[in-house]
């Protein structure tokens, strides 16, 4: 089983990168199932309902989230009354919304995704190690495959979350950071891990903003009202190559786009 993993999809730059990309990559190369974090595409902070059925079309089959979960106030239907969009399971108190999907593929085979955000220089939340924890436990009743959203922002923090779950899942990727790392691997005991997929959105930028303005802060450290950046696009992601028998990770391929 092949399962195409999206990195932050930013703004309609983004969206439309998943219109050019995603059928080519689903169908010409054996994509099994395609999941995106999806926080970002509505013009960098959440996600609306357009902003949803525009990417269910483009291919996407489940949608992951983060700390821009609320961003949009479209979220909260989303999430009630759509079972393939997920926000991270560790976010503190009863909000809206699931942390675990069942998905299944064409071809019938289930597959368990976990969203989980980190604690450093991150808002409040659970341990993710700990939900982590018992949501490899209640999936591994049902399913064989496991793949694992850690939207974090340290890559110390998303690499141990990677060493603690190697071999009690299929695969770790990380989000949030919109660089994409080198990094790609199987670790020791089979899970596919890579610290970031990267960015989906504007190629011209920085994390997908006006590079002028961000400049512009950096310089006078004065407050400047963020803008998303135009122009062209490139799209960013990992093919985690899984065996459907053991659920264990043969081989990673990093996609990195540029139009």
């Amino acid at each position: 089983m092949r399962i195409l993993c999206i990195g932050d999809v930013v703004s309609r730059i983004g969206r439309d990168m998943l219109f050019k990309y995603v059928d080519d990559l689903k169908y010409g190369t054996n994509i099994d199932l395609v999941i995106a974090n999806a926080e970002n595409s509505n013009h960098g902070r959440g996600m609306t309902r357009r902003g949803y059925d525009e990417m269910k079309s483009a291919g996407v089959d489940l949608f992951t989230l983060g700390n821009h979960t609320w961003g949009a106030k479209d979220i909260i239907d989303i999430l009630d009354s759509e079972d393939d969009v997920i926000r991270p399971l560790n976010f503190p108190g009863a909000v809206p919304g699931r942390g675990i999907a069942v998905v299944n593929t064409a071809s019938g085979i289930p597959v368990g995704v976990v969203n989980l955000i980190g604690q450093t220089n991150m808002a409040p939340c659970n341990s993710p190690f700990e939900a982590a924890q018992r949501a490899v436990k209640e999936l591994s009743e049902k399913v064989r495959i496991i793949i694992v959203d850690f939207h974090a922002e340290v890559t110390s923090e998303k690499v141990a979350m990677g060493y603690f779950l190697d071999g009690k899942v299929s695969a770790v990727f990380g989000t949030h950071t919109h660089i994409q790392t080198s990094d790609s691997k199987i670790l020791p005991n089979g899970t596919g891990y890579i610290t970031d997929l990267g960015m989906t959105g504007p190629a011209d930028s920085i994390l997908g903003m006006n590079k002028n303005i961000i400049i512009k802060r950096f310089l006078t450290g004065m407050p400047q009202k963020f803008e998303i950046a135009g122009g062209k696009g490139q799209f960013c992601g990992c093919v985690f190559t899984i065996d459907e028998e053991t659920g264990r990770c043969t081989n990673t391929e990093r996609l990195l786009i540029y139009e």
